[in-house]
């Protein structure tokens, strides 16, 4: 059998998005997996461990057969294979280690960020950063600095996890599908950060006319203890099934230009009387990034527990500024 093609040119007519995944760690592979999975675009897995990236692409490429996607997965060590693209997810970084200081753990992970953000930007100049990589508000605050783009194209994932986080935990305590119930965190990604049980709602009822005031407060609690959950269950390890599927929620967003509202850490310029610092707030995701953010009412309580959560977000950013001066 013979067949005859046609040849476009240089296909300029179209031109399929490309997605760069920095990290080909347990976060970075399940972004990467599932960002095939849904045909963001072509994708690029980088890590400076030789073959990693190479291996898990290719055994992302021969599962496509089987699952239906049609796209091109490939690893690299090369930031020179990143060119040109649209998106880059910052996955790199290390874990706390036993015996390390949190002050340990913070000055290599802003070294690691700054260097990849330095690489990235000048491959891809006009691409959008989306950072993982915890502590996230000072991460994200490191790639803006090193970076120098607006505010609307690096932009931190915490909101999506922690509020999948809370939806979870609403769905099983009122025994409900998961597809009915919304939740909104705000605040820095941590200890601090603030749910919002007024805004969080099951088949659009607040859960604080459905459960006691002293479930909203278990719940809130967990929810800010999700992450270290995981932790003490796995023993060797955190979350990323969760944290991956999070960032591809944004990634899907802008790439699709599907004008989501989304809660994610943005550079707030005067927004909820924060200037100038990484906060979890509602936002529009679209084409052009972050598009807009929208300011809640909020009631005296979550005004201070909102403040509380800056203040934890102001010392982490000081000694970030510190380190990227030194």
């Amino acid at each position: 059998m013979r067949w005859s093609g046609v040849v476009h040119g240089d296909n300029t007519y179209f031109q399929r998005k490309k997605l760069t995944v920095v990290g080909s760690g347990h976060v970075g592979a399940t972004a990467a997996f599932l960002a095939a999975q849904k045909e963001l675009g072509d994708i690029v897995l980088l890590d400076v461990m030789e073959g990693i990236p190479q291996g898990k692409a290719l055994d992302m490429y021969e599962a496509s057969p089987i699952q239906g996607y049609d796209v091109s997965v490939t690893g690299t060590q090369d930031y020179v294979d990143t060119a040109n693209s649209d998106l880059v997810i910052i996955t790199a970084g290390i874990a706390r280690k036993p015996g390390m200081s949190r002050d340990e753990l913070l000055a290599t992970n802003v070294k690691i960020i700054a260097d990849v953000t330095r690489k990235v930007v000048v491959y891809s100049p006009n691409c959008i950063i989306l950072v993982v990589t915890n502590p996230l508000d000072a991460m994200v605050h490191t790639a803006k600095q090193i970076s120098g783009f607006p505010r609307q194209r690096v932009i931190g994932m915490a909101g999506v996890l922690d509020s999948a986080r809370m939806r979870s935990f609403i769905a099983e305590k009122l025994d409900v599908s998961i597809e009915d119930v919304s939740a909104f965190v705000l605040g820095g990604h941590g200890d601090t950060m603030v749910p919002m049980p007024r805004y969080s709602t099951v088949g659009g009822i607040p859960i604080t006319e459905m459960l006691t005031e002293k479930e909203v407060a278990q719940i809130s609690k967990r929810t800010a203890q999700g992450g270290a959950e995981i932790v003490q269950l796995l023993k060797t390890g955190s979350a990323f099934y969760a944290p991956g599927a999070a960032v591809i929620e944004m990634a899907e967003a802008i790439l699709k230009d599907k004008n989501r509202i989304l809660p994610c850490a943005v550079h707030l310029e005067g927004e909820y009387d924060v200037d100038g610092y990484y906060m979890g707030v509602p936002c529009k995701l679209g084409g052009g990034g972050m598009e807009g953010v929208i300011e809640l009412d909020l009631n005296a309580s979550e005004k201070v527990a909102l403040n509380s959560s800056l203040d934890s977000v102001k010392e982490l950013v000081a000694q970030v500024d510190g380190l990227l001066k030194a």
